[in-house]
């Protein structure tokens, strides 16, 4: 192979810079550093490994690991010959890890040693699930580094293009894979942050302050830069005032943000926003939850017109809005890509009138379309012909920009998070003097949205008593993220469909 697209084909874009740029620093990050040259070699012996398991073409690995070089090795690895590759959110509980295991069918999971309850939880569950343990030892678990080193570092022979499944929250039940029998074509979102990101091999590198199982982070801020010859800074754990030193430290040209990282640090003291050298920033791409007019607008007054933002999902579609246009435009989300066309319809599947609010679907791409992994109804949910929906209501003006207007009444965006209430109320309802409860999305000026649950209780039940054991309840059974800050009891009834299904919207509706 003599071009980086080649490479690319067939997921091997590390494999080229390996060759051209082999001592180069692809990855610094809390958890140690990779070259190019390291980068692949591991990459490499990892493929190796799994194919000398046994493992073929279409079968399934997982990875739950930190921001680590480990976690992009886990990435290349696989997808290099032929495998599908899924990232697990490593702040999910024991139990909502080892389903998704499960419901991906890995063969193989490279994990971090600090997560030993995850280890415990496949093991016990899914004992012929190989576990690979990263940054120290553990018991049920076969150590990475130290194992894969026993393999050739040199590029496979003949690599095969696999592929990744990501996990997204939905509305409602359990997380649901994002399944494609074949790759799509490539993502206009992708291409338009190549275009407008203009990266410099010689003098660039980027920043990543999102976990890398989010499919933005991945996609959008570690993968491009890695492609395009960019070494890449991943942070660990996310600090507003951390991230602009290592910006000025490393001199740092790229990143992706999302909506409540803009919040914090515009809330810094401007004596700490000045201590730092910002000079070097020039692209700023952000998306995954709506962002306000004015946080926006404050960081573009700050850094300068280089905030870029994209609208899509992990299942596709996509709009995209450059600084200029946002600032004639300001809260759009932008034109649909070339390629994508956008409908606004409303609850008979009916288009609407310019300026007029409806749900927004997405034409799906002639290959590569998706689907819920193992999950049809809810699959054909998501679909209206050949367009799907991810929820979200807006409108489109006349000039073709899109503008977000609200969401699906069930679906949390918090922080960037999607989080689907069902399973918080499934959680809460465990309580025998909880009759009713709805949890909602509700205004929060860091987060975007926090979780308020709204609770009509059995008669006689003591409010005190049973607020204390439902945040003894939540702590117990769920994700810190999946918490609600916020419990109100109501004495009316909570409002309901003819059929009996609560209005979350409704709900929703009072505190908005």
């Amino acid at each position: 192979m003599e071009t980086l697209q080649e490479h690319l084909a067939l997921g091997m874009g590390i494999a080229f810079h390996a060759k051209n740029i082999p001592d180069k620093k692809a990855i610094v990050s809390e958890y140690g550093e990779r070259t190019f040259m390291e980068l692949n070699a591991n990459s490499n012996r990892y493929a190796k490994f799994l194919k000398e398991k046994g493992l073929q073409n279409g079968d399934a690995v997982a990875i739950v690991c930190k921001n680590r070089p480990e976690f992009l090795e886990g990435l290349f690895g696989p997808i290099r010959v032929g495998l599908r590759i899924t990232p697990i959110n490593w702040h999910l509980t024991a139990e909502e890890v080892c389903y998704i295991v499960e419901n991906c069918e890995a063969k193989v999971v490279l994990c971090d040693a600090i997560f030993s309850d995850f280890f415990e939880e496949i093991s016990k569950n899914l004992p012929d699930v190989i576990l690979m343990s990263v940054d120290g030892e553990h018991p049920l678990a076969m150590p990475f580094l130290e194992t894969i080193q026993e393999y050739d570092g040199a590029d496979v022979e003949t690599p095969e293009p696999g592929r990744s499944m990501l996990y997204t929250s939905g509305t409602t039940g359990r997380p649901k894979g994002v399944f494609r029998k074949e790759n799509p074509p490539p993502s206009k979102t992708e291409q338009f942050t190549l275009d407008t990101a203009s990266f410099d091999p010689a003098n660039d590198f980027s920043i990543c302050p999102g976990p890398a199982y989010h499919a933005a982070p991945l996609g959008l801020n570690i993968n491009i830069s890695l492609m395009a010859g960019v070494g890449v800074y991943l942070m660990d754990k996310w600090d507003a005032e951390k991230m602009l030193s290592l910006i000025s430290e490393y001199k740092c040209t790229h990143t992706h943000m999302v909506a409540t990282m803009f919040h914090r640090v515009l809330r810094l003291p401007e004596e700490i926003r000045s201590k730092y050298d910002l000079s070097s920033m020039r692209w700023i791409l952000h998306g995954a939850a709506p962002c306000p007019v004015e946080v926006k607008k404050a960081m573009i007054d700050w850094m300068g017109p280089i905030v870029y933002e994209y609208y899509a999902a992990t299942e596709g579609g996509g709009c995209f809005i450059q600084p200029e246009e946002w600032l004639n435009k300001p809260g759009s989300v932008g034109m649909a890509n070339e390629g994508t066309e956008v409908k606004i319809l409303d609850e008979q599947f009916n288009e609407v009138e310019l300026g007029q609010e409806g749900t927004i679907y997405f034409s799906a791409p002639s290959t590569g379309r998706f689907e819920y992994y193992k999950a049809e109804e809810k699959t054909s949910g998501a679909y209206w012909g050949d367009y799907f929906t991810m929820g979200d209501i807006g409108y489109c003006d006349v000039d073709g920009y899109h503008f977000l207007t609200g969401r699906s009444a069930d679906t949390i965006i918090s922080g960037g998070t999607n989080i689907y209430p069902q399973e918080i109320d499934n959680v809460l309802l465990m309580h025998n003097a909880v009759a009713e409860v709805c949890c909602v999305g509700v205004p929060n000026e860091e987060w975007g949205e926090e979780i308020k649950a709204i609770i009509n209780l059995e008669p006689g039940a003591d409010q005190d008593t049973v607020l204390k054991e439902l945040v003894e309840l939540s702590d117990e059974k769920l994700s810190g993220f999946k918490k609600p800050k916020t419990f109100e009891f109501w004495s009316e009834e909570l409002p309901r469909l003819p059929t009996g299904k609560i209005q979350r919207n409704l709900v929703k509706k009072r505190f908005w």
